[in-house]
C-alpha cells in the first residue's frame, strides 16, 4: 500500500514528525507546520478537549505535555489511503502514547502540516470487551458445593448493590441520549455508573414533547453507540419510536436507570474527593457517594419564559413549548406562539393543520432551510445511504467532521450556504413577502455554526414556512411589549387574541442545574456551557475554540457536561468516558488548557 505517492509523503512526513517528537525536538516538530496551523485534541494529548491555533499555542501545548504522553509508533491507516488533491495531502494515522493507541488525520501543503487531528481511542490495559475479547456468557463458577451464577444472577446483584451496598464511580443526571451513550461507554469499560431520571423510562423524555416531533437530522446521523438503528428505520425519526428505541438501548445494554428518581442536591468534599447527591426514589431518599458527577440534563431541557407586563392577568392558557401536548385540544382556541424557531414553527403547523387559529410572533431574524435541500447539500455529504455506499460508514464520518477545527468550519460551510440560498431563492422571495424575516448567520455561514455558537436561531423546513406563505399560519414580526386578558400585545400596538400562549423562547445553560442541584457559586465557578465564542450573536467572546465546558474537564473538579444531538452524544461519549476511565484506574491525567470562565450565564 505505501508504495502510491501520497501515502508515502504521508508515511514520510509522519516519521519526520515522530522522529522529531521522540527526541524531544519541539522547534523541529513545530517547524513541520505552517505558521496559519491548527492542532485539534481529543483528549490524547492534552487530557481535554482542545484546539492549538498556531505554532506558538502548539509549542506551548507540546512543551507542557510531551514528555507525559511519550508518543509513538505513527504509521500511516491501513484502512483508508491518502489522497492528494489541489496540493493538498491529506490522510489518515494512527499512533499511540504511553497508556494509549490513539488515531488522527492531517491535512498538509508542501510538506508542512495545514491541521492535525488527534483522538485517543483506548486506553492499554483497558480495552472495551468486544471482538475476540468479546465474553462468553457463560455461567460463573464459584467454586466447591456452590452453584455457577448465570447471566442474569450476575445482573440482579448488581442492581440490588450498586447505590445500596455498593456505590457508583460516576453518577449521571438526566436520562436521555446523551446520558444512555455515555453510561454504554462506561460500562464497557467496566466503570461502575448510575444513570438517575425524574420520569419513568428512558425515553420518556422525548414521548411527553408535541406529538409531531420528529428529528430534523436524518437517521445515519443519530445512531447510537454500538447498536444502530436497522436499515428500514425512517429518515427522520418520530420522537415515540425514539423513546422506545432508547428503552430498548438501556435494557439491552443493561445500564443502571434509576427512573422516577429526583436528584435534590449534590456537594463535592475536597478531602475525600467524593460527591455526595441526595435522590428521592420511590419516594425514599438515598444518599450517593459518587466519585465524578456528570450533569447530562440536555441543551432542550431548561426551559426560558420571558416575563412580560401582564402574565398574571390573562385569562387563557401559558405554557413553554416544551409542555406543549401537542394540537389536538387547542383546534377551538386561538393560539399565539412567541419564537420562531424550530419548536414554534412545528407546534403552528401541527395547530394549523387540523384549521386552528394561530400566529407566530417573531422577534428575531431566523435561518430557515428546507429538510430536503439541507440533506442533499449538507448533511448528506458525509451522513445519507450515498455516504455508506461511498464507504463513509457513521464512524469515519464522525472522524471527518471531528478533523475540522472550528475556526476555518465557517468558511467550510459559507459556500454550501450560498448553493442552498441559490437554490431556494424562489421560496425564500415568496416566504419574505409573507413577512418573514430570514438570515443565514451574523457571517452567513449557515445553520451548523449558528447550533454551536447559540444553539438556536433556525428552522429545518417540514412544512410549516408554506403554511405561513399561504396564510394557515399568522405571522407578526415584532417585540411583545405585554399580556392583557385576552391579547398578546406588539410594540407597534397590535393586539393578537389569545386563548393560549405558547412561548418558544428556547433554553437556558446546562450551568443552570448546577446551580439548582448543587449552588450557584459552583454554577457561576464553571460558568456558561455551549458556545465557541465567536462574537456573534448570543456567542460572546472571547475565542474558544472548541464547546465551551463540554466533554472535558470543568473548573470544578469531577463535575462533567455531557449532551448536545444525538451524532454529538454517540462521538463525544467515548472520549468523555476514557477520561473517566483513566481517572476510576489511577492514570495520570494532565489536563492542559483548562476550561477558562469568561461568562456565567
Amino acid at each position: 500500500m505505501l508504495d502510491k505517492a501520497p501515502n508515502r509523503k504521508l508515511a514520510d512526513l509522519l516519521e519526520t514528525f515522530g522522529k522529531a517528537l521522540a527526541a524531544d525536538d519541539i522547534e523541529a516538530a513545530t517547524a513541520l507546520f505552517e505558521e496559519d496551523c491548527y492542532w485539534r485534541d481529543l483528549v490524547a494529548f492534552t487530557w481535554n478537549i482542545r484546539t492549538m491555533e498556531g505554532r506558538p499555542a502548539i509549542r506551548r501545548m507540546l512543551e507542557s505535555q510531551l514528555a507525559k504522553t511519550k508518543p509513538g509508533r505513527w504509521r500511516v491507516s491501513e484502512k483508508d489511503d491518502a489522497t492528494e488533491k489541489n496540493g493538498v495531502l491529506e490522510g489518515w494515522f494512527t499512533f499511540e502514547t504511553e497508556v494509549a493507541r490513539c488515531r488522527g488525520h492531517i491535512r498538509a501543503r508542501n510538506g508542512r502540516i495545514r491541521t492535525i487531528l488527534t483522538a485517543m481511542d483506548e486506553l492499554k490495559g483497558h480495552e472495551e470487551p468486544a471482538g475476540v475479547r468479546r465474553p462468553n456468557g457463560h455461567p460463573e463458577p464459584q467454586g466447591a458445593g456452590r452453584p455457577a451464577r448465570s447471566w442474569s444472577e450476575r445482573r440482579a446483584e448488581e442492581e440490588r448493590e450498586l447505590g445500596h451496598s455498593r456505590q457508583p464511580y460516576v453518577l449521571i443526571i438526566g436520562g436521555g441520549q446523551g446520558a444512555l451513550a455515555l453510561g454504554a461507554r462506561l460500562r464497557q469499560l467496566d466503570v461502575p455508573t448510575i444513570i438517575v431520571e425524574k420520569n419513568p423510562r428512558p425515553g420518556d423524555s422525548w414521548r411527553v414533547r408535541y406529538k409531531s416531533l420528529c428529528l430534523h437530522d436524518p437517521v445515519w446521523y443519530d445512531h447510537m453507540p454500538y447498536i444502530p438503528f436497522p436499515a428500514n428505520w425512517p429518515v427522520y425519526s418520530p420522537k415515540d419510536k425514539i423513546g422506545d428505541w432508547l428503552e430498548m438501548y438501556a435494557k439491552v445494554m443493561e445500564l443502571n436507570f434509576w427512573g422516577s428518581t429526583l436528584c435534590r442536591s449534590a456537594k463535592f468534599d475536597e478531602t475525600a474527593k467524593e460527591w455526595t447527591v441526595i435522590v428521592e426514589r420511590d419516594g425514599k431518599e438515598i444518599v450517593l457517594k459518587p466519585k465524578q458527577l456528570v450533569f447530562a440534563t440536555g441543551q432542550a431541557s431548561r426551559a426560558i419564559v420571558p416575563e412580560f407586563p401582564g402574565q398574571d392577568i390573562f385569562k387563557g392558557e401559558q405554557q413553554h413549548s416544551s409542555r406543549h401536548p401537542g394540537p389536538d385540544g387547542y383546534v377551538d382556541k386561538k393560539t399565539v406562539v412567541i419564537g420562531s424557531n424550530t419548536s414554534a414553527h412545528d407546534i403552528c403547523g401541527a395547530l394549523a393543520e387540523l384549521g386552528a387559529d394561530v400566529t407566530m410572533v417573531q422577534r428575531s431574524p431566523t435561518l430557515v432551510v428546507g429538510i430536503d435541500t439541507l440533506h442533499e447539500l449538507a448533511t448528506g455529504i458525509l451522513y445519507s445511504e450515498k455516504a455508506v455506499a461511498a464507504g463513509i460508514d457513521v464512524e469515519k464520518a464522525d472522524y471527518i467532521g471531528a478533523s475540522m477545527p472550528y475556526r476555518l468550519m465557517g468558511a467550510e460551510q459559507k459556500p454550501i450556504y450560498d448553493d442552498i440560498r441559490k437554490r431556494d431563492a424562489v421560496f425564500n422571495k415568496k416566504l419574505t413577502d409573507a413577512g418573514f424575516v430570514l438570515d443565514w448567520g451574523d457571517d452567513e455561514t449557515g445553520l451548523f455554526m449558528k447550533y454551536m455558537r447559540r444553539g438556536a436561531g433556525y428552522y429545518i423546513d417540514i412544512g410549516a414556512s408554506q403554511m405561513i406563505i399561504d396564510g394557515s399560519i399568522k405571522h407578526k414580526y415584532g417585540q411583545v411589549v405585554r399580556l392583557t386578558e385576552d391579547a398578546v400585545v406588539l410594540e407597534d400596538g397590535t393586539a393578537l387574541s389569545a386563548d393560549l400562549v405558547v412561548y418558544a423562547t428556547g433554553f437556558g445553560s446546562m450551568n443552570g442545574w448546577v446551580a439548582d442541584i448543587v449552588d450557584q457559586a459552583t454554577a457561576d465557578k464553571v460558568g456558561r456551557v455551549w458556545g465557541l465564542g465567536s462574537g456573534t450573536t448570543n456567542d460572546p467572546g472571547p475565542w474558544e475554540g472548541e464547546p465551551r465546558n463540554m466533554w472535558k474537564p470543568t473548573q470544578q473538579e469531577a463535575l462533567w457536561f455531557h449532551g448536545g444531538n444525538l451524532h454529538q452524544s454517540r462521538h463525544n461519549s467515548l472520549f468523555l468516558a476514557l477520561q473517566l476511565k483513566a481517572r476510576m484506574e489511577g492514570i495520570p491525567t494532565p489536563v492542559y488548557g483548562l476550561q477558562e470562565v469568561h461568562h456565567k450565564r
